[in-house]
């Protein structure tokens, strides 16, 4: 892939972090926060985004597995997160190399329909099996983790990130 003029050379991730940012993001979904249907998926930001960078190591099956953990953990109908987890990761896969060519503005931009598209099917899976509508509240769960998109980039890119260190010998 060409680098666009501006971009840092990201050292390769370690995947120890990725299991471990994965993992703390499933604690931080499992805390106790209520059940309010406006609060953003934390777990659902941080699979995309290895999703989009790392498409090779996070696919498809982790999102699955994680889906079925937070159905077992909410008592959900067994299935639902996880077709909308694998959705949503297939969907961040598709799209990993166009999403990379644009800015963090126009990257949260590009997630939001994903993330929109993933909150529906979990709701079209719920309100199939006899559950309520939880309210139009619903709809501001993917705009929030849209906006949380360019934080958790930064985040997760951190360590990647080569110190500035130009030398004679190696120009790069």
């Amino acid at each position: 892939m060409i680098m666009r003029s501006g971009d840092q050379l990201l050292l390769p991730v370690n995947p120890v972090f990725i299991g471990f940012t994965l993992v703390l993001a499933f604690v931080a979904t499992l805390l106790p926060f209520g059940r309010h249907p406006a609060l953003p998926d934390l777990l659902a930001v941080v699979l995309v985004f290895w999703n989009v960078h790392q498409p090779r190591r996070v696919g498809v099956g982790v999102a699955f597995l994680f889906g079925l953990l937070i159905d077992v953990h909410e008592g959900a109908l067994l299935g639902q997160h996880a077709l909308a987890y694998t959705l949503l990761s297939f969907a961040a896969i598709t799209i990993h190399r166009r999403l990379l060519w644009f800015g963090l503005p126009e990257q949260s931009l590009q997630v939001l329909p994903v993330f929109l598209a993933a909150h529906l099917v979990s709701l079209l899976v719920r309100m199939v099996a006899g559950g309520m509508y939880p309210g139009w509240s619903l709809l501001l769960a993917p705009v929030f983790e849209a906006l949380l998109w360019p934080l958790v980039t930064l985040l997760l890119l951190a360590p990647q990130r080569r110190p500035p260190d130009p030398d004679q010998n190696r120009p790069l």
